[in-house]
């Protein structure tokens, strides 16, 4: 997802059009990487000074819902990227040092080797954790 389409979006299910917000979507669409709400809030502690983390963690709750930002928890904590411009049903893998992400190329749901037929899967979330070699 691109900052246009992302601004567009939440225009588009009738969400008032912030500073903040605009901020919040922007600094994540530069990163390619996941960032925390404490990662957010330190970028825009210059231009919003007052700014509390109840704005920033309503707003990343809001967008997450809306499909701008994905999101996923490392070490206990949640942590916000931009929706990926991958098209379809996808996975990461995640540098737990820097919180970059790469596109893994096929799912492991294919490789499972039995689910029971009496269960309806719904839907899975996969991560593989690590370090990249920037942080190795």
């Amino acid at each position: 997802m691109t900052l246009d389409e992302a601004l567009q979006l939440l225009k588009d299910k009738g969400f008032k059009y912030t500073g903040k917000r605009e901020e919040i979507i922007r600094i994540c669409a530069k990163e390619k990487r996941y960032l925390s709400a404490k990662d957010i809030m330190e970028r825009m502690k210059e231009n919003y000074p007052t700014l509390s983390f109840d704005t920033v963690y309503r707003n990343l709750s809001t967008f997450v819902e809306l499909g701008i930002l994905e999101e996923t928890e490392l070490e206990g904590e949640g942590k916000y990227r931009l929706t990926c411009t991958t098209h379809g049903h996808h996975h990461h893998v995640i540098c737990t040092g820097c919180g970059k992400t790469t596109t893994l190329a096929s799912c492991p749901m294919t490789v499972i080797p039995q689910i029971p037929t009496d269960f309806t899967v719904t839907g899975h979330k996969f991560e593989v954790y690590g370090t990249c070699k920037e942080c190795s």
